[in-house]
This record gives structure tokens, C-alpha cells and sequence, in this order.
């Protein structure tokens, strides 16, 4: 049996309840391209150490999102953070999972470094997991692409759409496997609305609706600090602007649990029309068939706090595709992320995530894809789709370019509510039309430093 035949047999044999199964290394045999490949984290903080590194319990679906180390041809040797303490921490989970497999029960094959750079001068490594503050994540992975390495990056991909494009222009001169790391499409309480949806089951579509939840009640501004010894900020702000350490800037000192505090100020991260919005707007672009492509018009409100944290709330935005399918989002404090899909002949409902699924008919949700029908029933997860496709070389479910289709979807709905008008957009060209003004928020962020191996 060809090991592509395998992959897909075990996949659809072993996926229970529609869920991807993960084909051990020794199925590869020896003539496989590399035994293992060797991973270097970047970003170790809550969701590097316990999504991509350990990954995640789904339990009310009895799922398990598998995380870079439980994969058997995946081999962890090399964490980086500018947070000392969180590096460490990381550390200690990798040479704790590894020496537990090992003979002698022990196991210290794994390096720390400060400086992201070191990781992609090391010619031993393969590929990078990218879990950074958002607004590290383009130069990261232009740098890694230039340095011949795998990518996974965290999302929201970007933050401008010139910065994205930027990326994916880089991507085009050096041939390594990227993927935006994002699990929705493998949940499979997410993937197979959008199969009925592409699949005609509920009719031509007309509307996708999509609701966020609350952010934290925003800061006042906050006392400069002194910087704890553990962290190298001035790596951590990056290509950012030069501005005084406040932990409330940041995230919270020795601590792997609380929501960081950075991703509310918008010189790092966009607010939950990225957050969310990275998740849900893909599954509407990957339903619409639009995920190379956008919407052409924009319009919508939000509030913008004048504090610390000031990421925009209380939004309300609209969107209209060339083919008439409108989207809309919406930020509200009793709900919970959702996702609805109307079509012509019914609709479906994803509460929540994992999500539970509802239907106009009930009877939509049994349905079985047919003949030449679009069938996600056996997507591999995340990581494992990113690992396999480096083995085969392959493209991966969600490359970076749809990342960055994805994330300018958040960004141009930003930049209608910051301008306050209904803006056409041209997804080809990537630029409003007829509208300079808001045109010139399209640009990348200037860095505050020039970065280089």
C-alpha cells in the first residue's frame, strides 16, 4: 500500500465521531525523507506551551487537539521566549515528556535562547512554531522563510494588510511548507457545516452571520514599571514603538494561565475582530469558496477606549461578496462565539466551540457527502497536517496566504469602522476604491528596528 493510500484509510478508519487520526512514524519506513522532524518553538507563553506544544482537551466532543510533542516523528529541540521564566517552564515540559519515553528516564536535548535568530541559524532545525504577540509574526516568518525553515504561525496572521501581503510575496521566493496554525477546520462541529454549505445542502447561500464575545473591561493608563529581570523587553517589543514597561502592556509575570494583557493594546494585536475573527471569517470565506479572494464591500461601528487597552469593542460590521453573499459580526456581551449559515432552502447554527450544531432540518445534519461532493469528515488536525505536508511536500489545509486573507477580512472591518464609511473593496488588487484616506491605513507597520540573522 502507498503511504498516501495509508494516510487516507487510516484517517477515514480510525477518526472516530469524524475526527482525524494520527499516523504514527513508523509507517514512513526507512526511506522516508527524515525519521523525525526537528522542531524549534518560538514563544512560549499560554497558548505556545499549552495548545502547540501539549495541545488541547475538547471534552464535550471527546476530542483531543494533538500538540507538537505527542507527535512521534516530531523531535522538540530548541524553545525560545524573551520571558526567561515562561522559556524554562517550556523547557521543562519537553525534556519531562521526552526522558518519560527514554530508557535512562531522562532527557536534555533541549536548547533555550533569548534571541529568536539563534533558532533560525541553526541549520539542524527543520521547522519553527511561531506563538509570538501578533505583531512579531510577519517578520518572524518572513525572516524564517529567507532562512529556509518550516512555518507555523500562530494567527491573527498580520497586522495590516500590506504587512500580510508582504509575507506572502517573501513565501513565493523560498519553497517551505507553510501553514497558519488554526484548528477550526479540523473541529469537526465547524468543518462539516461548511461541507453541507459548499456541498448545496442548504440551498444557494445567502448570509453568514458570525457574534463575538466581550472583551475584559479596558485599563486606565498605567505607572511606568521597572522591568522584571526575567524578560528582555526590548526583544519583546520587537519592530514595535519604543514605549516604558507596564506589566498590564505585556502579560502577567510567572503566570501561564491569564489572558496576556497585550492582546488589547493595539500596538500588538487588533482586539477580537482579529482574535475571533481569524477563526470565524475563515470558516465563512472556506464556505463561500472565497478563501484566495474577499468581500467587496464594507461598512460598520465600534467604539474605541481611550486607555490603555484600546483595541476596538461594541462593534457592528457588514460585508457584501461580488457573488451576494453577505457577512456580518458582531461583538456582543451575552453571547458566546457563534457562526450561522442561511441559505435559500435553510440554515445552520455552530454555538460556540467546540460547537454545538442545529439545523432548520434536523435531518441536514445526517447527511453523507456523495459522489464528487466535498467530504472533510477525516482533516487531519493542525499539527499533524502541518508535519505531513513537510514529509510530502504538499501545500497545507490553510497556508499563510489564507491567513492573510483571512485576518484582512478583521482589518478592513476595522478600518470602515476607524474611517466611519461603507468602503468598496478590490480583494485583488487588496485596496479600497477610490479612497485614499482609508487606503493609507492599509500600511505595514514601521518598524522601530531593523532585524537580520
Amino acid at each position: 500500500m502507498k503511504r498516501r493510500d495509508f494516510i487516507e484509510k487510516s484517517a477515514g478508519a480510525l477518526g472516530l465521531l469524524g475526527f482525524p487520526a494520527i499516523v504514527p512514524a513508523s509507517v514512513f519506513g526507512k526511506n522516508a525523507p527524515s525519521n523525525r522532524i526537528t522542531v524549534g518553538m518560538i514563544g512560549t507563553g499560554r497558548q505556545g506551551i499549552s495548545n502547540n506544544l501539549q495541545g488541547a482537551d475538547l471534552k464535550t466532543i471527546g476530542a483531543r487537539i494533538p500538540g507538537l510533542l505527542e507527535l512521534p516523528d516530531v523531535q522538540i529541540v530548541a524553545v525560545c521566549d524573551t520571558d526567561s521564566w515562561r522559556m524554562e517552564k517550556a523547557r521543562e515540559v519537553v525534556d519531562l515528556h521526552y526522558g518519560k519515553k527514554s530508557a535512562a528516564g531522562k532527557h536534555k536535548g533541549c536548547s533555550t535562547h533569548r534571541d529568536f535568530r539563534e533558532i533560525l541559524a541553526n541549520k539542524g532545525i527543520d521547522a519553527v512554531m511561531i506563538s509570538t504577540p501578533d505583531h512579531w509574526h510577519v517578520p518572524m516568518a518572513i525572516m524564517a522563510a529567507r532562512a529556509g525553515k518550516h512555518i507555523a504561525c500562530e494567527k491573527p496572521l498580520s497586522m495590516s494588510v500590506h504587512q500580510g501581503r508582504d509575507l506572502v510575496n517573501e513565501l513565493k521566493k523560498h519553497p517551505v511548507v507553510n501553514r497558519t496554525d488554526s484548528e477550526f477546520r479540523s473541529v469537526r462541529p465547524q468543518n462539516h457545516p461548511v461541507e453541507l454549505v459548499r456541498n448545496g445542502k442548504i440551498g444557494k447561500l445567502l448570509k453568514v452571520e458570525v457574534t463575538f464575545p466581550a472583551d475584559p473591561d479596558p485599563v486606565a493608563a498605567q505607572p511606568d514599571m521597572q522591568i522584571p529581570e526575567n524578560l528582555d523587553y526590548d526583544m519583546w517589543l520587537g519592530p514595535a514603538i519604543d514605549v516604558p514597561y507596564t506589566e498590564k502592556r505585556v502579560h502577567a509575570r510567572s503566570d501561564l494561565a491569564t489572558r496576556p494583557h497585550w492582546m488589547r493594546v493595539d500596538t500588538y494585536a487588533q482586539g477580537m475582530i482579529a482574535n475571533w475573527g481569524t477563526h470565524y471569517f475563515d470558516m465563512a470565506q472556506w464556505a463561500n469558496n472565497t478563501e484566495y479572494s474577499g468581500p467587496v464591500e464594507v461598512e460598520g461601528t465600534g467604539e474605541f477606549p481611550k486607555s490603555l487597552w484600546n483595541t476596538m469593542i461594541n462593534f457592528k460590521v457588514r460585508y457584501r461578496y461580488q457573488n451576494g453573499v453577505e457577512l456580518t459580526c458582531e461583538q456582543r456581551t451575552d453571547s458566546k462565539p457563534s457562526i450561522r449559515y442561511i441559505g435559500s432552502e435553510g440554515w445552520i447554527f455552530v454555538d460556540g466551540f467546540p460547537g454545538i450544531v442545529t439545523a432548520s432540518n434536523p435531518a441536514l445534519l445526517q447527511l453523507k457527502p456523495g459522489n464528487g461532493e466535498l467530504d472533510l469528515s477525516a482533516t487531519l488536525w493542525d499539527k499533524p497536517d502541518f508535519i505531513d505536508a513537510i514529509k510530502t511536500g504538499r501545500k497545507t489545509l490553510e497556508p499563510l496566504e489564507v491567513g492573510h486573507r483571512t485576518v484582512s477580512i478583521s482589518q478592513i472591518g476595522l478600518i470602515a469602522c476607524q474611517t466611519g464609511q461603507k468602503l468598496q473593496w478590490d480583494p485583488q488588487k487588496e485596496i479600497f476604491i477610490g479612497n485614499n484616506a482609508a487606503n493609507a491605513f492599509l500600511a505595514a507597520p514601521i518598524p522601530r528596528k531593523q532585524w537580520s540573522l
